[in-house]
């Protein structure tokens, strides 16, 4: 779930430097719309853990572990979507895209 998140944070980034924004904005802009999508996906799962990690009811106590470890690296995994994703992206990204590159050497030929 993670990483579909942060491929959908990518996409939309490199979708905002196609339309002409720079690294750092269209990676403030992709974690800002983002935002919302990734956050209910990821409560919704550790909602739906939490029961099983309580470890209530008989045999409980076995599976909670592993409930605990998901809502764990699934809390990591959303702090890293939001926040480290869009971070690397705008310090790796900050050449201009092939795109736009092409279409200011037209420009500059005519």
């Amino acid at each position: 779930m993670a990483t579909a998140n942060s491929i959908l944070l990518v996409t939309f980034a490199n979708d905002q430097r196609r339309a002409g924004e720079d690294a750092l904005n269209a990676a403030l802009l992709a974690g800002y719309t983002r935002l919302r999508p990734v956050l209910m996906t990821a409560l919704a799962m550790i909602i739906g853990m939490l029961p099983m990690a309580l470890g209530l009811g008989e045999g409980g106590e076995q599976n909670a572990p592993l409930a605990r470890a998901v809502i764990g690296g699934l809390t990591f995994a959303t702090f890293a979507t939001l926040f480290v994703v869009p971070v690397i992206y705008s310090l790796l990204r900050q050449k201009t895209p092939f795109a736009v590159d092409a279409e200011d050497a037209r420009t500059d030929a005519l």
